[in-house]
């Protein structure tokens, strides 16, 4: 019997192959890495081939580990990273390297844009903000720089979509995904005619958009000995990465929430509407559940700043942790509990790499504010912590601020591992946090589920529920949360106090 999913990651670092049963269980996973290219200032590419070449061989080991027969599984499915551009020809084959999500080039495409089409408008219709961050400003770039590339292209795909081609001979994408590009009509979905024709872009050259849950095709037998799967192997499209991580953190119905803490962090919503904030601050992607959406607000570095925490200030702990075989971030929280709640007047802004949602400034700066004499080094590593909560509150308020109503804030990444941090944030947030048992694979399972649901393993995304135990609960506590609503004042007085110097810093 086929009862084996198998669900491929195209990450920013590599692809991550993992394996699940007719259950939803875990059964085993694997990862290949790959490399990104920075040849100028702003700019980050990938070469799809090394995406081929990591699914194969992520493939082939996963099922050598598992002990599992090619011919036992039921599906692939796949989620990726969002937001990019693969050209590609008519055999799904690239033309040239993908330009990624993290890829700033086109920004004067991105101007342009917005002298064809109102920016609000282009809000209302696609739940995002104009950004070079998107598909479509990339896709102009192709356009004006590259113009026999453009041409020669057959359809412009996402990371997952271009590896799809490849295995099925069908160029697709899904609503999430589709929502990456600055093209796609949220509430309609489908691509925007109004979009197109202001860009003057031919739709023609865009994949055709599914359901998450849909079965796109087949694994062809020209290519079924490269990936190690049988020929005629169900392929379900799957999702974008924020898309899957929402439902692989059981984040299905509306009035839930969930926080992805990992080198940057998100802040997602399950809702049957899409949330647009007058201010443009906010984002909406198309949840992998039918009919719901995720409005999102995401910020540059939370475990990033911890990060850095650890590599500038605490290398004690890190030779401490390497000598006794432990995570050096686990003697870091120790040093944290030694401070008081609210690092003894001490303020981190946590803006080491500029800021996006809802702040979007590429100026901002990181800082600590209010250092004295009698600060030590464990108020320092609390308020970074206390810091980048107190920075996802900002998220969190510009949805409660347009009538969202959140029950309780799911935490999932590596990040959640800190009890510590669990228990600033439930205080910071004002709501209770719920620390799942599975942290890190919410994104494959997210994807694995839609596999399931694809092909009938599962009766419908409510399994998910099912598929996400609750490992702790982290209640509110209301005199922490009380310091913390006075804190989360001056920690908003202190940006904009700041922000001033943050532009005349870029200027130096």
């Amino acid at each position: 019997m086929k009862r084996y999913i198998l669900a491929h990651d195209l990450g920013t670092t590599g692809n991550k192959a993992t394996l699940y049963d007719d259950q939803g269980s875990l059964v085993n996973s694997t990862f290949h890495g790959y490399a990104t290219k920075y040849e100028q200032v702003g700019w980050a590419e990938q070469n799809p081939e090394d995406w081929w070449e990591a699914v194969c061989a992520t493939t082939q080991e996963l099922l050598r580990i598992s002990s599992i027969g090619r011919d036992e599984i039921a599906c692939v499915v796949f989620s990726g990273q969002m937001m990019g551009c693969v050209p590609v020809d008519q055999r799904g084959h690239p033309i040239r390297d993908a330009i990624i999500w993290a890829d700033q080039r086109s920004v004067e495409q991105a101007r342009w844009m917005a002298e064809q089409i109102s920016p609000q408008e282009v809000y209302r219709i696609t739940g995002h903000r104009l950004s070079p961050s998107y598909s479509a400003s990339k896709i102009l770039w192709v356009r004006d720089h590259q113009p026999d590339i453009y041409n020669e292209t057959y359809k412009f795909l996402h990371a997952k979509d271009s590896i799809v081609a490849r295995l099925t001979g069908n160029f697709v994408t899904d609503r999430s995904d589709a929502g990456g590009m600055n093209l796609y009509n949220l509430e309609q979905a489908e691509w925007s005619e109004d979009i197109l024709q202001a860009l003057h872009l031919d739709p023609a050259k865009l994949p055709v958009i599914h359901l998450s849950s849909d079965v796109v095709g087949e694994v062809m037998s020209k290519v079924s000995e490269d990936i190690g799967i049988t020929a005629g192997t169900p392929v379900v499209i799957g999702g974008g990465d924020g898309s899957c991580a929402a439902t692989g953190a059981g984040v299905i119905r509306e009035g839930m929430a969930y926080n992805y803490i990992g080198s940057s962090s998100w802040i997602g919503l399950a809702t049957s509407k899409p949330i647009y904030d007058p201010e443009l601050r906010t984002f909406n992607w198309a949840h992998l559940v039918p009919d719901l959406f995720t409005p999102t607000g995401a910020m540059q570095t939370a475990g990033g700043s911890y990060q850095w925490t650890r590599d500038q200030l605490c290398s004690l702990e890190v030779k401490s942790a390497n000598q006794i075989g432990i995570n050096p971030y686990e003697l870091m929280n120790l040093q944290a509990k030694q401070s008081p709640t609210g690092a003894r007047g001490l303020i981190f802004l946590p803006y080491l790499l500029g800021e996006r949602s809802p702040r979007w400034n590429p100026n901002a700066r990181g800082a600590f504010v209010g250092l004295t004499m009698t600060h030590t080094r464990s108020d320092m590593i609390r308020a970074v912590l206390e810091g980048i909560a107190l920075n996802l509150r900002v998220i969190l308020e510009a949805f409660q601020n347009q009538g969202a109503k959140i029950d309780a804030m799911r935490v999932i990444g590596g990040g959640a591992q800190s009890r510590l941090w669990n228990q600033i944030m439930a205080n910071v947030y004002g709501v209770n946090v719920i620390r799942l048992a599975m942290l890190e694979e919410a994104t494959s399972l997210g994807a694995a589920i839609a596999g399931g649901v694809g092909v009938g393993l599962f009766p419908d995304f409510t399994i998910a529920e099912k598929l996400t135990p609750i490992a702790s609960v982290f209640e509110v506590q209301p005199e922490e949360k009380a310091a913390y609503d006075k804190i989360y004042e001056v920690f908003e007085a202190t940006y904009s106090a700041l922000e001033p110097i943050y532009d005349q810093l870029a200027k130096l």
